[in-house]
């Protein structure tokens, strides 16, 4: 049961960082003019990303200074992910994995 919780949690997390990654390339592309936003089908999936990165991102940029037009947000949250998924949960696993019969 709890390796299935944390295989789940790792999935989890795992896709989390991909749509950042997905939603910070995708912006670029806008500000470089390679994405045109007059398009519906465009307009709908930067919609989606940003619904989906946006209550990831407040908690962090309410602590965050202003860097003009950089934003450091998602940058943090990958290195979460990234400590999440490589410290804590094997730890977890390792903790309770000598309690499982």
């Amino acid at each position: 049961m709890v390796y299935t919780l944390v295989g789940l949690v790792d999935l989890i997390l795992w896709v989390a960082m991909w749509v950042i990654i997905i939603q910070v390339i995708v912006s670029w592309l806008i500000v470089f003019k390679v994405i045109n936003l007059h398009s519906g089908a465009v307009r709908s999936i930067i919609d989606a990303l940003d619904r989906i990165t946006s209550p990831i991102y407040r908690p962090i940029r309410k602590v965050l200074p202003d860097f003009g037009g950089i934003d450091f947000a998602p940058m943090i949250v990958i290195l979460i992910i990234i400590f999440l998924r490589s410290k804590l949960l094997p730890g977890v696993l390792m903790e309770v994995g000598n309690t499982i019969t």
